[in-house]
């Protein structure tokens, strides 16, 4: 298959596509905010400048585009049928990006959360029913983890008594 566009129109039309502030990241901050949750967005000091922070929650979110970012499965991760080998090491390299990023941010002790374009596109409810397990999942495997700690330590230190 031939592309339609001459190669200096193709990548005039590349050039155009935004980083920042898109569609996705938009929907995915309005419920956030409805939600109640406050953010910070491109925190530059963080490994991969996570599109939403959440401070308060030790939270990152990636915004991701499931065409530039290889989501599985999805039907809007098609591949150009034109430069094909060029296009593969492309998408090769962000996929390996976004991996050590996300590496680096949870050695860190970050919680990071992907939401994936299509996501934005479908139900809103459970893209926000997501992003609560998400955000308060980690906060609560912290809690629970204290609490058996405590009660591990109360029955070493006065054994299994009833009161």
């Amino acid at each position: 298959m031939v592309d339609s566009l001459t190669r200096e129109k193709r990548s005039w039309n590349m050039s155009r596509i935004k980083s920042g502030d898109t569609k996705p990241e938009k929907v995915v901050r309005s419920l956030l905010h409805l939600m109640g949750y406050r953010y910070r967005l491109h925190c530059k000091d963080l490994p991969g400048k996570p599109d939403i922070m959440l401070p308060k929650y030790k939270t990152v979110i990636f915004v991701h585009g499931c065409f530039w970012h290889r989501h599985s499965g999805c039907k809007n991760a098609t591949t150009p049928k034109t430069n094909t080998e060029f296009w593969e090491k492309k998408f090769f390299g962000n996929i390996v990006r976004d991996r050590q990023k996300q590496s680096d941010l949870e050695l860190l002790g970050w919680n990071v959360i992907i939401v994936w374009e299509c996501e934005t596109e479908k139900s809103l409810e459970n893209l926000a029913l997501k992003l609560q397990e998400s955000i308060l999942h980690p906060l609560l495997q912290t809690a629970n983890n204290e609490d058996m700690l405590m009660v591990a330590e109360t029955r070493s230190k006065y054994g299994d008594r009833k009161p």
